[in-house]
């Protein structure tokens, strides 16, 4: 059985996987008729074939055929025609998806749970484990040697590298974050006891000391049953929300990729068309929070809470904690500097308060500068002015103009309206 594997460019986790039991052909390519259909821009469409040249023997020895345009990479090597071995890494073109080629025998004992039962979410596949009605039983004891160091499981035996601590049955495996609200973890749920299937997820901690703050616990609260209210492809599926020790805990859905902010600090601004692109998604999200009833207002749209993931170039917005529920009582003042509208800022939010938040967020995109420095006054009230920047045409201005107009009655009033007027800035 061949198994291939998409992996996660810098931490070389896995995001997908595909199985052939009885293939002696995969074809690998961005048309819809390929047995890996991988939509990526550096992809041909009919990039990469996978041929197993020798039938006979049980496997086959496996030959890799390159068709791209921009060229296949197998183990760092740009090749067009190779022998294809077992753990082989595929890259296809320079900084295009790659992919771990492995072999397996059907006819080894099923001490493993099988990849299929794992396969889950896109983002959510992982690594082999023991199974549930054998625990702790391997084939074999592991000395885990030849793992790269940002390895997360072994390639070996599937088993976690290094577990930080465990807290009910979630392994940790690494710290992603730390503020001043709490702790988020990268965790594994080995028992599957979550999603039916082993896979990773995101365990948020609040710290001890925030537990005395009345404050913080309604807002740490607050995400974890919004999240539970919500089904959206666009908002993190939420998992698990208990205590433990005295501390609360968040077990939410892993997304895989990078949030805008640093998107933009590590590669620079970005195209007038994929900025529109990401907020047109960001504007169906946020439609989806103010039609609720009562309708949602996030309070804290801005770069760093819109994740965009690696495998669709989808934007998915984070941090829910803020969420407000129109109809409710002024309260605190919530929301980032030069992406806060002003009746926001008095602590009275309303649905168009989010909109207003993609105005600077676009700037950001298009500038890489905070939009804090656009932000000046003109005539009677403070505006946004981006007139000097080449890349926002007028079109385009003329949307950020009215979407941050000072009165909310002034601005588009619904995300819908933003996102049709957007799209006809592309």
């Amino acid at each position: 059985m061949v198994i291939l594997t998409l992996l996660e460019p810098q931490q070389k986790t896995p995001l997908h996987q595909w199985c052939f039991e009885n293939s002696s052909i995969i074809r690998i390519g961005r048309a819809a008729d390929n047995h890996v259909v991988l939509t990526d821009s550096l992809v041909s469409r009919h990039h990469l074939e996978l041929r197993q040249v020798d039938s006979v023997n049980n496997g086959g020895d496996w030959q890799l055929i390159s068709q791209g345009t921009n060229g296949t990479f197998l183990n760092g090597v740009l090749v067009i025609q190779s022998p294809l071995l077992d753990n082989s890494l595929l890259q296809l073109a320079q900084g295009g998806p790659i992919l771990q080629f492995q072999i397996q025998e059907v006819t080894q004992p099923e001490v493993w749970l099988p990849w299929h039962q794992m396969q889950g979410t896109v983002e959510n596949v992982a690594p082999t484990v023991s199974s549930a009605k054998n625990p702790g039983i391997l084939p074999y004891t592991c000395t885990h040697e030849g793992n790269s160091p940002n390895n997360l499981f072994c390639i070996h035996c599937g088993q976690p590298l290094s577990v930080q601590q465990t807290i009910r049955h979630y392994q940790v495996l690494r710290t992603l974050g730390q503020g001043g609200m709490g702790t988020t973890y990268l965790a594994w749920d080995a028992a599957g006891l979550i999603a039916g299937t082993p896979q990773l997820l995101v365990l948020k901690e609040m710290n001890a000391d925030m537990v005395r703050i009345a404050k913080a616990q309604e807002l740490f609260e607050r995400e974890a049953y919004t999240l539970k209210s919500l089904k959206h492809p666009g908002i993190p599926k939420y998992y698990d929300f208990f205590v433990e020790g005295g501390k609360k805990y968040l077990a939410m859905e892993l997304i895989h990729g990078q949030d805008l902010e640093k998107c933009i600090f590590t590669t620079g601004p970005v195209t007038p068309s994929q900025a529109i692109a990401w907020m047109i998604q960001t504007c169906d999200i946020l439609d989806y929070l103010h039609t609720q009833e009562p309708p949602l207002i996030h309070r804290d749209i801005k770069p760093a809470n819109l994740m965009v993931r690696s495998f669709q170039n989808r934007i998915v917005v984070l941090d829910f904690g803020a969420v407000k529920e129109i109809g409710t009582a002024p309260g605190t003042r919530i929301g980032a500097e030069g992406y806060c509208a002003p009746e926001q800022e008095r602590g009275q939010p309303l649905t168009q308060s989010d909109l207003y938040a993609i105005g600077p967020t676009l700037i950001f995109l298009l500038t890489s500068e905070n939009p804090f420095k656009y932000y000046r006054q003109r005539g009677r009230h403070f505006r946004f002015d981006v007139a000097k920047v080449p890349t926002i045409s007028s079109q385009l201005r003329d949307v950020i103009d009215r979407v941050t107009e000072p009165l909310p009655r002034d601005r588009y009033q619904t995300a819908k309206e933003l996102a049709t007027a957007l799209a006809a800035c592309q």
